[in-house]
């Protein structure tokens, strides 16, 4: 997609530099993980699972993620609303977001930090559809090789 389409590339990039602004890092891993993992995309699986363990993230809170509606002991309350925030924005089963969804987010997170939330919910979402439909290969990413 850089080389083919760099214009659209380096949007996508800017939005996501911008995306994070103001939010916890830890946060904004744990949201690009389960989106992934929703989305199917083994590349961003591979590249946010390492950047969250170079970080300091826990290996058990990244394994739990997948069945975190079990697992929620693991997890902030903040941090559980962010990640069914994810949920409802990345699937929109019913063409919507639940109101009870927004406003458990809404609750947790400031005006501004809850749309940096939702812009870093849908960047990730950008580049999972470049990764799935590009067929990127996982595995060989190395910690922070694309620091943005």
């Amino acid at each position: 997609m850089a080389k083919l389409a760099p214009e659209a590339y380096k949007a996508v990039l800017a939005l996501e530099i911008a995306s994070k602004k103001g939010l916890d890092p830890s946060l904004v891993e744990l949201v690009k993980i389960r989106a992934s993992q929703v989305n199917h995309c083994a590349f961003c699986l591979d590249m946010h699972t390492k950047d969250a363990i170079a970080a300091g993230e826990s290996v058990e809170r990244i394994v739990q993620l997948g069945a975190w509606e079990e697992s929620r002991h693991f997890y902030t309350e903040k941090e559980l609303a962010a990640i069914e925030l994810t949920e409802a924005v990345t699937v929109l089963t019913d063409g919507f977001v639940p109101d009870e969804v927004f406003e458990k987010a809404a609750a947790h997170f400031e005006e501004r930090e809850l749309a940096q939330l939702i812009t870093v919910i849908a960047t990730i979402n950008v580049w999972n559809r470049f990764g799935v439909t590009t067929r990127m290969v996982p595995g060989h990413y190395k910690p922070g090789m694309y620091k943005a």
